[in-house]
């Protein structure tokens, strides 16, 4: 852990302190990233049991899954800057805290109106941990071993998002859907427990005032940009995107003119490696969260398969990812993570234009190996991607950028999955996938995957543009 602090309270372990101070924040961090992802993974398949139980209509059910990724999404970037300014360790331990009492509340739940709003609230919670673990870990660990323990952090997202359908499903199905919030508690507390024993404070912007303006600004412009974005193609839908993108520009106005702003838009501007790193995030995630909701529907209305059996093939992906993040991530403390993250890229635009081929002969195999060629594409990308973010901002940023990369993550998985919607209901209409219009939905599909490649295609320009990186 480097010597230098920039505030005097905050507590500087000696250097016999740092392997454990290393291990308990690698394990904290470790912890944390796998339990949202597998929360957010798992209650997609618990929705149709909450929906019977409190008779939701579909349009209510799905925001039991939305009003999490929303509320999370909103709070990311004014949530990193607290946590920057007041304490990361503080923000965590009650991003933890809210996440676990809310988990609780989930399970208790007693109406789908409470189920909403423990939702959003556990949401609220989620963004406090995405703004402040990875941020703590870059703090921790010096940029020589960075890569190394971002690729661990990066795997334990992927295994929790692996896990989450298959455990998920298992819950549901023996103990009843309140189980899979329940089961939170006893880890969230786990991770109250190790940070309590944690040492030292990470608030390299103490002093500095919270730009609650310009916060409030940039969440209500991102709510407007996401909500409308799942609402296309209606007009509601376009006349929402269109003011948020209005609102994000009243927000880059707002920022040059505060002494302390929520975002410094010069991070954006002239920081060329975290502002099309943040870029090339963006384009990945929308180029390939709605994969996964596409080969869904394919592998069970075309193929003929059961949830259990599809959600068996589309594991292929995570888990190749999951395996091969701690080593692309060790790679990229050898070699420049722009040249690693590049080919990452490279290989899933490959990956994503192998897929547009499927049809109804379409071999099961070739899916799965398409899958596993998209995980060690993924691989490749987000953990050197991820250290090239939080290495290109100097330490009283670390929360900010942490929080920034959790946006663009978010807001492409939005994206992502509203343009395969929107792709289906072209053609689709109304209409149910049948016999009939299954020629129609695989034209849909290949249309979405084509526009998918293409996106991913130029994301591998927007990789190479950041420069040649150095880390700090």
């Amino acid at each position: 852990m480097p010597k230098e602090v920039a505030h005097p309270q905050q507590m500087n372990p000696s250097q016999a302190d740092i392997a454990p101070l290393k291990r308990t924040v690698l394990l904290v961090a470790i912890l944390s990233s796998l339990l949202t992802p597998f929360m957010s993974s798992a209650v997609n398949i618990a929705l149709p049991s909450i929906g019977r139980e409190f008779e939701m209509g579909t349009v209510l059910l799905g925001w039991t899954a939305v009003s999490y990724l929303l509320a999370s999404a909103v709070f990311l970037v004014p949530l990193g800057r607290f946590g920057d300014i007041h304490g990361r360790k503080r923000l965590l331990t009650a991003g933890v805290s809210v996440y676990t009492l809310f988990s609780l509340l989930c399970g208790l739940s007693s109406s789908p109106i409470a189920l909403l709003l423990f939702r959003v609230c556990q949401g609220i919670g989620a963004a406090m941990i995405f703004g402040t673990s990875l941020a703590i870990l870059t703090s921790v660990f010096p940029a020589s071993e960075r890569g190394k323990a971002l690729g661990y952090n990066v795997a334990a997202v992927y295994v929790g998002l692996s896990l989450g359908p298959f455990l998920g499903g298992l819950l549901t199905e023996h103990l009843g859907w309140r189980s899979i919030f329940l089961v939170n508690v006893p880890f969230g507390l786990l991770i109250i427990a190790l940070l309590l024993r944690l040492e030292g404070e990470w608030a390299e912007a103490k002093g500095e005032r919270f730009d609650a303006a310009g916060s409030l600004l940039f969440a209500s412009s991102l709510l407007a940009i996401m909500f409308g974005f799942s609402r296309l193609p209606e007009t509601l839908g376009a006349a929402l995107v269109a003011s948020g993108l209005i609102g994000m520009g009243a927000f880059v106005w707002w920022e040059k003119g505060v002494q302390y702003p929520v975002l410094q838009v010069a991070l954006l501007l002239e920081n060329k490696a975290f502002a099309f790193s943040n870029l090339a995030a963006l384009i990945n995630y929308s180029a390939t969260a709605g994969v996964g909701f596409l080969l869904s529907l394919y592998l069970q209305y075309i193929k003929g398969l059961g949830p259990q059996e599809a959600g068996l093939v589309l594991l292929a992906q995570p888990l190749v990812q999951a395996s091969l993040s701690p080593i692309a991530g060790r790679l990229s403390d050898r070699i420049e993570p722009r040249i690693i993250a590049s080919s990452g890229m490279a290989l899933t635009t490959v990956g994503l234009a192998l897929l547009t081929s499927i049809n109804q002969a379409t071999s099961l195999a070739f899916i799965a190996l398409c899958l596993m060629f998209l995980g060690l594409a993924f691989a490749l990308f987000s953990s050197p991607n991820t250290n090239v973010v939080m290495g290109s901002v100097d330490r009283k940023y670390y929360g900010i950028a942490s929080a920034t990369l959790g946006t663009m993550r978010i807001v492409g998985q939005t994206i992502s999955i509203a343009f395969a919607g929107l792709t289906l209901a072209l053609y689709l209409g109304q209409a149910k996938v049948t016999p009939e219009t299954q020629p129609l939905f695989l034209q849909s599909a290949k249309v979405a995957l084509s526009v998918f490649a293409s996106l991913c295609f130029g994301g591998i320009f927007a990789s190479l543009a950041r420069g040649k990186t150095h880390t700090n």
